[in-house]
């Protein structure tokens, strides 16, 4: 059989190197992955192994942006997760290469890697360059803050359609410290990931040495039998964290590392992220809410560059182990600083003196939601809600000019269950941008939020309305409270009438009743543990912990040198 896909004698004597693609033609963030895999395999085969690419599948957030289609995305995390185990485990391969892009195929990437815990690493497609408008450079989250101001009747169809036929000029994942940029600096932070080498733009000339590279690394990692478990430690995880915080990166980073932690048995709870980035000052000015991009970053001096900056001032475990086979510190020495830049901050001169993320608790939230807080300095808020069901709904309010500063837009029934799939929220938020209520709306929601999201905005809100959560008992007119010095999300209602409303509640039909969807509705757990999809207790044989079952040795997996 492999004869006949063109392997020959000598092929059959190295060690087989599985290369997972998430390559896909419907989006930009993983539409250039065919390429660059071909330079992975060529850096595999110059150094003693026998490439088999696959693929996997992807789902584009950009695209399916406020529409049913969101409701895929993060059930695409466990889908691609499955998919690369599944390959990897039916092929026996020895090690294992993961092309990634879009915001997704990131934290599946890595999931997959812990799940299956043969030598392996991550390697991100790069960021796509800005596009120019009117003088200055856009992303995708111009043309979704454009939109609101085109409803608001600021922005005329001429102009709104010039900038959307810029923002996005090439190949490439979402600019800004979007999710897919968060993610990608979550790797090298990790250690899965070589460092400088994901942070490669996108089409830039230098992307074909990263792809031969990491095809290089991989069989060393194998020669040295360096598994993920070696590297994904809760000390490399606290370091993601920190990079996280101090970039002003996406919330959905919250999600990811919880679920990447899971699945590389690693204790990681919610509480975790405040205490890492109450500590963490932001020293990245990055979209969307500083001024920069992602290549703007790889030209001041990349990922190595703020490592460099929170190693000085000792923020982050600097002996932890990456794939390079250096330590995080010993990467982050070579950082080499572009004079005059002003993208990466000095710790003693920060953009403010803690981290991007808070966790809120309260009434509202009893296990937690996450707001992110870069780019504004809002303590406190106190609103009536105005109650939506569905994000659609929520969106026509604000479309039509119903929603008022002061408000609170409560967004239920849109948890990783209730959704299911936990669509992010950014056409609603881009468009309250857009008419001009950013600093006079709150917004709170079991829903996610993308990483272009900005404004006074709470997610992840735990239980969900669906689980039968305090947010299903809101009504419209109640008084929401936000503190974020006390860490707090509050309903001015007292205990006993929320449990009296809730008494009379009832779940919702499932929206879906057979396929992956209702599979996932089925199996998945609360965000406040990363909504992974979770094997009921009982289905795991007393004779085998789950850990072993899930993290078999490279001899019971793969083939041995």
């Amino acid at each position: 059989m492999f004869r006949a896909c063109g392997l020959r004698d000598d092929d059959f004597k190295k060690p087989l190197i599985g290369v997972a693609n998430t390559w896909i033609e419907i989006g930009p963030c993983n539409y250039h992955l065919r390429e660059l895999a071909v330079h992975v395999k060529d850096g595999i085969r110059a150094a003693g192994g026998t490439p088999l690419e696959f693929n996997t599948v992807s789902i584009s957030d950009g695209i399916t942006m406020g529409t049913e289609g969101m409701r895929a995305s993060l059930i695409s995390r466990e889908v691609i997760t499955d998919s690369i185990e599944l390959v990897t485990r039916g092929n026996m391969f020895d090690a294992l290469v993961v092309l990634v892009g879009c915001d997704k195929t990131i934290p599946a990437g890595i999931m997959s890697l812990a799940r299956l815990n043969i030598p392996g690493l991550v390697l991100y497609g790069g960021s796509i360059a800005p596009g120019k408008f009117e003088g200055h450079s856009v992303t995708i989250q111009d043309v979704y803050e454009a939109i609101g101001s085109h409803s608001h009747g600021d922005m005329s169809d001429a102009r709104l359609k010039a900038l959307e036929d810029v923002a996005c000029p090439g190949a490439g994942a979402c600019g800004g410290q979007f999710t897919a940029n968060t993610m990608a600096l979550v790797c090298e932070f990790l250690g899965i990931a070589p460092m400088g080498l994901s942070s490669v733009p996108a089409t830039d000339a230098g992307k074909a040495h990263s792809g031969r590279r990491a095809g290089e690394l991989v069989m060393e990692l194998l020669r040295k039998d360096v598994t993920p478990s070696k590297i994904i430690t809760k000390s490399s995880i606290e370091n993601a964290i920190a990079g996280v915080a101090a970039t002003g990166g996406s919330t959905n980073s919250v999600l990811h590392l919880l679920a990447i932690a899971n699945e590389a048995k690693i204790p990681l709870n919610i509480d975790d992220f405040d205490r890492i980035s109450s500590r963490t000052p932001i020293i990245a000015d990055l979209k969307p809410a500083g001024r920069f991009v992602a290549v703007d970053m790889y030209a001041a001096g990349g990922t190595a560059l703020v490592a460099k900056r929170l190693l000085e001032a000792k923020h982050l475990h600097g002996d932890a182990l990456t794939v390079t086979g250096k330590t995080l510190a010993e990467e982050a020495a070579s950082a080499k600083e572009t004079p005059n830049q002003e993208v990466v901050r000095k710790i003693d001169s920060p953009l403010k003196p803690t981290g991007g993320l808070v966790i809120l608790k309260g009434n509202l939230a009893p296990d937690g939601c996450v707001i992110k807080v870069a780019g504004h300095d809002y303590k406190t808020f106190r609103g009536p809600a105005r109650v939506f069901d569905n994000e659609e709904l929520a969106f026509a309010a604000v479309d039509k000019n119903q929603i008022k500063a002061g408000d609170v837009v409560v967004i239920r029934y849109e948890g990783p269950k209730g959704g299911p799939g936990m669509r992010e929220m950014l056409a609603v938020t881009a468009a309250l941008v857009g008419a001009g209520l950013e600093d006079s709306v709150a917004l709170l929601t079991d829903g996610r939020f993308s990483g272009a999201t900005r404004g006074f905005m709470v997610g992840h809100v735990a239980p969900e309305a669906a689980h039968g959560g305090p947010i299903a008992a809101i009504a419209d007119g109640d008084i929401v409270v936000f503190d974020i010095p006390g860490r707090k999300l509050s309903v001015e209602l007292s205990d006993a009438e929320i449990q009296k409303r809730l008494s009379s509640w009832k779940a919702p039909a499932p929206r879906f009743a057979n396929g992956v969807m209702a599979k996932y509705a089925l199996l998945v757990s609360s965000a406040a543990v990363g909504a992974v999809t979770l094997v009921p207790a009982s289905f795991v044989s007393s004779s085998q912990s789950p850990a072993a079952a899930r993290n078999p040795s490279q001899a019971q997996l793969g083939r041995t040198l």
